[in-house]
């Protein structure tokens, strides 16, 4: 998978206009909040799931907001099917095959995934399908940053759609832009009381991004391996099921544990169909962290560190030890506009500028969200990258 992802990469890039080509990068941005101008498309609406409700109701809401997106977006997704399978073989084969993988969920996402597609109207399998999609794909810039009275910010870009689907006459991608109407906060309430919260896509019953009020925030980012997401999916398939879905873990996390370090040791030592990144944010200063997955255990865990003068850390794709592929380096000029902000400034305000200066914003970046675990908020914004804008 990692091979593949760089020899398309560089194909593409070899292809682009030369204003494209790396290091294509702009002056850090300010004043961008509260959201304002062509990269803002607007915020994102709020949902309530029940969990007291049984698992096959609780996104009855949302979907019944939703449907006409949703079957949009698998509409694409056949259409891309079609494209690289033609007469209809691969879809065929998504409606038989993934509804047997449902039963093997783990309680209560397959149940949820039956709902959706009841209360859709798609069928169950490709509902599965877009559900298995963010467990093998995702680029993604996720930071947390300390300020000088020990409050904690949790920012990121969600990414996703490469190589699915270009639109030369918009000058985007297809699944990228399919997803942005499908963009929702949830507040998933049980006893009337919120448990956590998370901004998602309708139809997807995983976590990328959440809060737990008062406890802990938490993204997750891709990470490129050879042993894979792909790998992952195909061992469950053939019975082997002693591995965790990503985003289901995340889901978990967000919903039962109860500190800053139970959230930590659970996503590190929980074995993953998928290597991953999780980064995660507590409630208390120096509690924060980005864990470097493998499928089987934890590689690393990089710290805030105040005395070490580490006030933040920053994920997008690559292991934090090496250099980022040069073609897809978000990295250094997201470090450079939180270095260049300073800890004496940071705020949900400036990590919004951060999150929306180039390429850390480009063609692929569907919302960014901003979290602050002291007060709870959870913020979330529909995003744009006009030309010229890095294309991934």
């Amino acid at each position: 998978m990692a091979r593949y992802f760089y020899l398309i990469l560089a194909a593409f890039c070899a292809a682009a206009s030369s204003q494209f080509i790396p290091p294509y990068t702009e002056d850090c941005r300010t004043g961008m909040y509260p959201p304002n101008g062509p990269t803002f498309k607007g915020a994102v609406s709020w949902y309530t799931v029940n969990l007291d409700l049984p698992p096959k109701e609780r996104w009855n809401g949302v979907i019944a907001d939703k449907k006409t997106q949703l079957v949009t977006m698998i509409q694409a997704i056949r259409d891309l099917a079609d494209a690289f399978v033609p007469g209809g073989k691969l879809i065929e084969l998504v409606d038989v095959a993934l509804p047997l993988m449902v039963d093997t969920l783990p309680y209560p996402f397959g149940d949820e995934i039956k709902g959706i597609a009841t209360a859709s109207g798609v069928p169950l399998g490709e509902v599965v399908l877009f559900n298995i999609f963010y467990e093998v794909f995702t680029v993604c810039t996720s930071v947390v940053a300390e300020d000088t009275k020990g409050n904690l910010v949790h920012g990121r870009n969600l990414d996703f759609g490469l190589f699915m689907g270009w639109d030369a006459k918009n000058k985007s991608w297809v699944v990228s832009e399919l997803l942005k109407p499908l963009v929702v906060n949830v507040d998933f309430r049980r006893n009337n009381k919120t448990v956590f919260k998370s901004t998602n896509f309708a139809g997807y019953v995983g976590m990328l991004t959440g809060i737990k009020p008062n406890v802990f925030t938490l993204t997750m980012n891709e990470r490129f391996s050879l042993d894979g997401g792909y790998i992952g999916i195909l061992e469950w398939i053939l019975g082997k099921r002693d591995e965790m879905w990503m985003s289901f873990l995340t889901r978990s996390v967000l919903e039962n544990a109860t500190s800053y370090e139970e959230a930590k040791f659970r996503l590190a030592q929980t074995k993953l169909l998928a290597p991953a990144y999780f980064i995660l944010g507590g409630n208390a200063t120096g509690q924060a962290c980005i864990i470097t997955r493998s499928r089987i255990t934890s590689l690393d865990i990089l710290e805030i560190d105040l005395k070490l003068g580490r006030w933040f850390v920053l994920e997008t794709n690559y292991d934090h030890w090496k250099e980022p592929l040069f073609l897809d380096d978000r990295r250094t000029p997201a470090v450079k506009c939180m270095n260049a902000t300073s800890q004496a400034k940071i705020s949900m305000k400036t990590i919004y500028d951060v999150l929306s200066t180039k390429p850390v914003l480009n063609k692929l970046t569907t919302y960014t969200t901003l979290m602050q675990v002291s007060s709870g908020t959870l913020e979330s914004y529909i995003r744009d990258c006009p030309s010229p804008c890095m294309p991934w």
